[in-house]
């Protein structure tokens, strides 16, 4: 029988099981043995990751054609205008590619979200502000490259939803196990 673990990953953490360049790794939180990460959060994201032994699964939910979407809270350097949201929701030139249409929206009220170790670079004369991006895509570093695009760096990035999967309130470095039947993409 397959396994199903949602996992809050901490900042400064790969998606992998083995330490790399001094960055800590999956392997010290006690996971079941033979999971795996289905998709990837860079080491400078948090948030939602699932891990499961069950390859279909996988499969689906990291073949682009799926569109599945994952759902991020990203704190951005000032306040993006509508405009420039509007941008983002039709699709950006990133590189070589034109990202897919996405939802995004300034957070109101903005979140109460735990204080980062280390903290989030902080300026008195720049207001910093929480948005909610909805992709269907997962480029490498997308959210980061979408924000950057339209001049609001991202300067700390939270995973919320993959599908119906919801982070929660499911404390950062703390994993829990669920059922097949509660995923649904």
């Amino acid at each position: 029988m397959s396994s199903y673990i949602l996992f809050h990953k901490p900042y400064n953490v790969l998606s992998q099981f083995t330490p790399e360049d001094g960055a800590r790794a999956l392997s010290e939180f006690s996971l079941p043995s033979g999971v795996y990460a289905a998709g990837r959060l860079d080491k400078d994201s948090e948030g939602l990751l699932l891990l499961t032994d069950d390859g279909l699964m996988i499969e689906k939910l990291l073949n682009p054609k799926n569109e599945k979407p994952k759902t991020y809270w990203v704190l951005v350097e000032r306040v993006p205008t509508e405009d420039e949201l509007e941008r983002m929701r039709k699709g950006l030139k990133i590189e070589d590619y034109l990202t897919k249409p996405c939802s995004v929206k300034i957070l109101d009220p903005q979140p109460e979200v735990p204080p980062r170790d280390p903290p989030v670079r902080f300026r008195k004369t720049v207001q910093d502000i929480w948005i909610e991006i909805t992709i269907t895509e997962g480029k490498n570093r997308q959210v980061r490259k979408m924000t950057a695009a339209i001049g609001h760096p991202t300067l700390r990035l939270i995973r919320k939803k993959i599908g119906n999967l919801e982070l929660g309130d499911l404390a950062e470095g703390k994993w829990k196990e669920i059922s097949k039947e509660e995923i649904s993409f």
